[in-house]
């Protein structure tokens, strides 16, 4: 999906809610720049957060480019946004939560949780676990690559209802390969949290994560199609390739598979919550990081994929963890953590592939490029 080019842009610079005491950080700005210059993506705006109280450097962004074409607003990092597929990484906490807590069984099979949801066919719930559906080993289909989904701009408005989006996908071909990323994985999910304690998932996310966490700019949209507050707009290009602003949507196709609003310092501060503990005991992240080899073609190489987790490589050793998001009306996120505890958070990430190494790089810059060396003098 393209992404129309924005005005040209000034120099990527640190935002004015940057922290005058990390001073400029060169590499990720101009990894940013390229973004928006080369990539031609409206804007990108990317927050890092450091270790700690203690780090040197305990936070810092770069921004490039518009966060609304028609007014010529300046990115920024504090603009709400549809973050997608981070919104599995939340669903993935509250069943790990629930796992836990003895409430469900990873290896238990679907059809424990959801008699006869997935029968039929080449389908059967019998022999899928819950772990699969987080794992996306499941070998279910993606409802979002059935034929009517090519035609987006025709759907944005509709509700949909999670049940409905199943059975959509178990007409579908089975998937080639043993790794296949569907979000239909987490609506199973989604039902399973609501069989299981007797409230919609989305509450209960609410009440174990985004309450107890302060994400003061973290919610559920439902069929509300604009986003609250100061926001980043979004655009595609429509299928007679005019730019459309793809921000206004009805987001209930993605449920708890991609519909959340955030902020990428709400973002950071989940992913910090998450990796410390803070939200799931050790054997339960332990869990979540038991990955597989995910295939390149639908994220990229080097990928694995646990339980709600994208692991990749970082240049400068290690990998990080997190998750990126898209929705068709072009917003992208994703939020990483580092091996030294750094959390990046980046808003529009690219959909070409060259783009997509783009976006890589950016993170791989947010979470290497040293926090503290590049500062200026007083």
């Amino acid at each position: 999906m393209a992404v129309a080019p924005a005005a040209a842009p000034a120099a990527a610079q640190p935002s004015r809610d940057a922290p005058r005491a990390c001073g400029p950080h060169p590499a990720l700005s101009r990894s940013v720049h390229h973004l928006v210059a080369h990539d031609r993506i409206a804007g990108a705006a990317v927050l890092v957060t450091g270790a700690g109280p203690d780090a040197p450097c305990a936070r810092w962004t770069a921004t490039d480019g518009t966060a609304e074409l028609r007014t010529g607003r300046p990115m920024n990092t504090t603009d709400r946004l549809r973050v997608g597929s981070v919104t599995k990484t939340f669903t993935a906490t509250v069943v790990l939560q629930l796992a836990a807590e003895r409430r469900l069984s990873l290896d238990a099979p679907v059809e424990r949780y959801l008699p006869g949801l997935i029968r039929g066919g080449a389908y059967d719930g019998r022999r899928i676990t819950v772990r699969q559906l987080l794992q996306h080993t499941s070998g279910l289909p993606d409802y979002l690559d059935a034929p009517e989904w090519q035609h987006i701009e025709r759907l944005r408005y509709r509700h949909f209802e999670p049940r409905r989006l199943i059975a959509r996908a178990l007409r579908l071909p089975r998937p080639e390969h043993a790794w296949h990323y569907a979000t239909t994985n987490y609506l199973v999910a989604g039902l399973i949290v609501r069989e299981v304690t007797g409230h919609s998932p989305e509450a209960e996310i609410s009440r174990r994560i985004i309450a107890p966490l302060g994400l003061r700019d973290t919610y559920w949209p439902g069929d509300e199609t604009r986003v609250r507050g100061p926001h980043s707009h979004s655009y595609f290009t429509a299928d007679d390739g005019r730019r459309v602003d793809g921000t206004a949507w009805n987001t209930t196709f993605g449920g708890v598979g991609g519909a959340l609003v955030s902020t990428p310092a709400d973002l950071t501060r989940f992913a910090r919550a998450l990796l410390t503990g803070r939200l799931l005991p050790a054997p339960q992240r332990a869990e979540m990081r038991r990955t597989v080899a995910a295939d390149p073609d639908r994220l990229w190489p080097g990928a694995r994929y646990g339980l709600g987790l994208i692991s990749s490589p970082l240049s400068c050793g290690g990998s990080w963890w997190g998750h990126a998001g898209t929705v068709p009306g072009g917003h992208r996120a994703l939020v990483a953590t580092g091996p030294d505890g750094r959390a990046v958070a980046l808003n529009e990430v690219p959909a070409t592939l060259q783009a997509e190494q783009d976006f890589l790089d950016v993170v791989d810059q947010a979470l290497c490029e040293s926090p503290s060396a590049e500062r200026t003098p007083a």
